[in-house]
């Protein structure tokens, strides 16, 4: 009777920590599109898309013009709804929230790098990342502290009180990547972030993302035409037809 006893409760303690490791395991699941699919009209422009990033994991995506990867950046950002499939970021299926939670998540989940940077001429670099950190209810002392460490990480503590049109292209894409992060993201979309840099100050910023999400423990969804990019990723995806092909 007793080793059924501990037969039964070895039993037991396998199947804990099998639990465990499964519930750790979707913890570090910062992204996962399962079966997505959109169409426009007669259009399929996503096709059963399934995609899974961990947390501080880099993904490049290519993929020709009208393959689908704006569409699916879109639903990924909750911008376009889904026709069928889910679409999860940190663990939150946005299918299932209101137009209010869905813009909580944004704000707190994601962060966004842009190719044209969108930085507000009014404010400097400064201020252009303390408004995100803003957004998200951080109290000034927080904000100021977590803005400057950024400024220090990605080498510009020396420029926080410039206007945009005061800085370099390089220049305004790092404080695109600290505005992106200030918040602490679980997930940053990154679309053609060199598109409009040289190729010293590109490479600069690659080399940014890359150190920064690992440091930091973010992924990366890189979305780029410039195979010279996916340099820093971890995999490559190809968007083809409103599907994924591996690299």
């Amino acid at each position: 009777m007793g080793r059924v006893r501990l037969g039964l409760l070895s039993i037991f303690h396998i199947i804990t920590y099998l639990n465990e490791k499964i519930i750790d395991q979707e913890e570090q699941v910062a992204l996962r599109v399962g079966a997505a699919r959109k169409s426009f009209g007669d259009v399929d422009v996503l096709r059963g898309i399934d995609l899974k990033i961990l947390a501080g994991e880099r993904v490049a995506l290519m993929g020709p013009s009208g393959s689908g990867k704006s569409t699916l950046l879109n639903c990924i950002c909750g911008i376009e709804p889904l026709d069928a499939g889910t679409i999860q970021v940190g663990g939150e299926d946005l299918s299932g929230l209101k137009r209010g939670e869905l813009e909580k998540l944004r704000r707190e989940n994601m962060g966004y790098v842009f190719q044209s940077f969108h930085l507000l001429p009014t404010l400097n670099a400064f201020e252009n990342v303390e408004f995100a950190a803003q957004l998200v209810g951080m109290s000034r002392e927080q904000r100021s502290k977590r803005v400057t460490d950024l400024f220090e990480q990605v080498g510009l503590s020396h420029r926080m009180d410039h206007l945009p049109n005061a800085l370099s292209g390089g220049e305004r894409q790092r404080v695109a990547i600290a505005r992106a992060l200030v918040h602490h993201p679980r997930l940053v979309l990154a679309d053609e972030p060199t598109g409009s840099l040289d190729t010293e100050s590109g490479s600069q910023v690659l080399e940014l993302l890359k150190s920064l999400s690992a440091e930091l423990k973010v992924a990366l969804l890189l979305v780029t035409h410039d195979h010279e990019s996916t340099r820093i990723c971890d995999r490559m995806i190809t968007m083809k037809d409103g599907s994924l092909l591996a690299g």
